[in-house]
């Protein structure tokens, strides 16, 4: 195995993503297999900083797709490319998919000016695993009602989130190769379960 692998998790907000991180790194954790955690928008110094800003702040939806990858610019310079470089394996809370979704899906930004910065900022990199939770927009938003405060994209309407959820769908069935779609609805150990699986293909 390539230990330099690149796996992104993606879905709406509510649909369970960040209850499995941590079953992703204790899974790497006990493989005694190199890893690094990191999200997106944030996973530096700047990019936390900025995260700050894109999650609370009003904004023109072009200038928040410029600030997302400015940060994804130094979060790619300072933090994966080194560490792929260097045979750790990464895993990001979000990468450029979410850039398509939220951005071009929910707010309406040409998906063509995301293809021109995603072409400048990561050239040939590229995620080799994506793990996309899905569940129907309604129990996502129950789901945001039992959690802590709410940022401005949590906030939007089921609308929005209908939006984007149909984007990513729409992205895994492009690149399916790549993404591996969850049922967000299952039981905890179920979903656990297909992580493992998917993740001992790639790893043996």
């Amino acid at each position: 195995m390539n230990h330099a692998l690149f796996i992104t998790l993606e879905g709406v907000d509510g649909a369970g993503k960040t209850t499995h991180i941590h079953f992703i790194e204790a899974y790497f954790r006990n493989k005694k297999l190199p890893f690094y955690m990191t999200r997106e928008p944030g996973g530096t110094e700047l990019g936390e900083k900025l995260r700050q800003l894109l999650l609370h702040e009003k904004m023109d939806a072009l200038t928040e797709t410029l600030l997302m990858f400015a940060a994804r610019c130094e979060h790619i310079q300072t933090t994966i490319q080194p560490k792929l470089d260097e045979g750790i394996i990464v895993v990001s809370d979000r990468f450029t998919d979410a850039t398509y979704a939220y951005q071009a899906g929910g707010k309406g930004v040409d998906p063509q000016s995301i293809d021109a910065l995603k072409h400048l900022i990561q050239k040939d990199l590229e995620p080799d695993l994506t793990f996309l939770f899905d569940v129907p927009v309604e129990i996502s938003m129950e789901r945001l009602k039992d959690t802590r405060a709410m940022d401005k994209f949590e906030r939007e309407a089921p609308s929005f989130h209908q939006a984007i959820r149909t984007t990513y769908l729409e992205l895994a069935q492009s690149d399916a190769k790549r993404f591996h779609v969850l049922d967000g609805t299952q039981s905890i150990p179920a979903i656990q379960e297909e992580i493992k699986n998917t993740l001992d293909r790639l790893t043996l």
